[in-house]
């Protein structure tokens, strides 16, 4: 299997499936299409996995659902292809590793399925925060600057399913996670940027020891994204580690490391002169000046972390020989959608801002940059990370705190350490309906001039099926507040 591409005979090849998520059904599909055995094994037993598994069944796969499923690695595999969320030391891919038998995410399946013939350029986005809008703007970008483009991977849709497209895309913009990456050893990109580097799921990299193991796990399978770059490694500036990420890199030779700026770009960078976006990487007289890309208006939601997604996709752009008009046009025809410091009600000079997308503590802290004082709605899932860093940097902005879902406490126990003088309401419970009590205690902290910012720190499934649903309810709950204020 090691030399494996869509002109092999998969007639002969035994893939084992693992997870029937979205990326697990596209999968399974393609390798069906091209007449592999396959055998699905999921643990899960809900209605929508059962409605996959009768499609598959019909096309001729093997489906097995429910509690044990997975337990046992099926007689005569020859790779297997994992959701992302399986951790390395789960039973099923411990026995495969243990019997040498591939691992491949659907990130490399689609990287050597790609059809014989089509020349589809991959311009690569990982870190702990930002991805997601990053590649939007990216995907925007391109459309904007006339090539066939789509945005793929982690966010959302499967990056198998584009390869297949009879839209014939000359481009995707894909959003790789940490443990997408940790299966794709075959990658070679375009261009790649990692845009920061935080602990973040360090519950997924348990199995590498003690705390500074997972994280330097962590961070090996987000530098992944960068080896076998062809043209432009992307990176910040102002992270050591996404820099040392990008000296560190097996690149094709003649791979430009680009780094970018919030402030007054070198050489080699983009960065931000006089309110504009400017390019000082991409054309021939960087040495003595720099081309406006697009200026901060088009930047929105406007937020210093969100400058830095739209130069790093710029960079990108770039690289693909994207034109300097179309990077401000990109930006501003793209709509990002909601819950991501998203204004959400206005009342008493006092501002509600959904931010349910900060689901770690970067991100929140990304969040908090943007604001003057703040009362803070936070918590959920911590997933292994750590709040003080952040608190000590913001403790000056806080009102006051009101925490719910399954970390409370942890975030709780880091306030009383490092602000002991901020105010902080702890809500016990599970019921989503937390959140709208969480509100009205927010605004009783709050005066004219504060921001109540829910920017929770946390993953949000303890209590809510994601992020966005959490982000409606506070949205509600402000709104209603707010209404009876008037």
């Amino acid at each position: 299997m090691a030399g494996a591409d869509r002109t092999s005979p998969w007639g002969r090849a035994h893939a084992v499936v693992a997870g029937l998520g979205t990326s697990g059904y596209a999968a399974a599909d393609a390798l069906l299409e091209l007449g592999a055995s396959v055998t699905v094994l999921d643990d899960g037993d809900d209605e929508s996995l059962h409605e996959h598994a009768r499609i598959l069944e019909a096309l001729g796969a093997r489906v097995r659902l429910g509690p044990g499923s997975s337990a046992r690695l099926p007689d005569g595999a020859d790779v297997v292809i994992t959701s992302p969320g399986w951790r390395p030391d789960w039973p099923l891919l411990a026995q495969a590793a243990g019997a040498g038998v591939p691992i491949w995410g659907e990130p490399e399946l689609a990287w050597r399925l790609v059809p014989a013939g089509r020349s589809i350029a991959w311009l690569g986005i990982t870190g702990t925060n930002g991805k997601t809008t990053t590649t939007q703007m990216l995907d925007s970008m391109l459309r904007a600057g006339g090539f066939r483009s789509a945005a793929v991977g982690n966010i959302g849709r499967p990056i198998i399913e584009a390869i297949n497209d009879p839209a014939d895309y000359e481009v995707l913009a894909v959003e790789l996670s940490s443990f997408q990456l940790h299966w794709s050893p075959s990658l070679a990109l375009h261009s790649a940027a990692v845009l920061n580097l935080h602990a973040d799921h360090l519950e997924w990299y348990d199995y590498a020891g003690d705390t500074a193991a997972a994280m330097a796990a962590y961070g090996a399978d987000k530098a992944r994204i960068l080896h076998g770059v062809h043209h432009a490694c992307v990176y910040n500036a102002a992270e050591p580690a996404t820099r040392e990420m990008v000296a560190d890199a097996d690149v094709v030779e003649g791979a430009r490391a680009i780094g970018f700026t919030l402030g007054v770009p070198q050489v080699a960078q983009l960065g931000v002169v006089d309110d504009q976006l400017v390019d000082r990487a991409f054309i021939a007289q960087r040495q003595t000046s720099a081309l406006p890309l697009a200026s901060l208006d088009d930047v929105r939601p406007y937020a210093p972390h969100n400058v830095e997604n739209a130069l790093a996709a710029a960079a990108l752009a770039r690289s693909f020989g994207v034109a300097a008009p179309a990077v401000g046009q990109g930006l501003r025809e793209l709509d990002l959608g909601g819950h991501r410091i998203e204004t959400v009600a206005e009342a008493g000079g006092v501002r509600w801002v959904d931010d349910s997308k900060a689901t770690n503590p970067h991100a929140a802290n990304s969040s908090m940059r943007a604001f003057e004082h703040i009362v803070w709605i936070a918590g959920g899932q911590a997933k292994g990370t750590s709040f003080g860093g952040l608190i000590d940097a913001h403790r000056e902005r806080l009102r006051g705190v009101v925490l719910l879902g399954a970390d409370r406490r942890l975030i709780a126990d880091a306030l009383a350490e490092h602000a002991p003088e901020v105010p902080v309401v702890v809500l016990d419970g599970t019921d989503t309906a937390l959140m709208a009590e969480a509100v009205r205690r927010a605004a009783a902290m709050a005066v004219p001039g504060d921001t109540v910012l829910m920017a929770p720190g946390c993953a949000s499934k303890d209590m809510w099926p994601g992020y966005a649903q959490r982000g409606d309810d506070f949205a509600a709950a402000a709104r209603a507040v707010t209404a009876r204020g008037a």
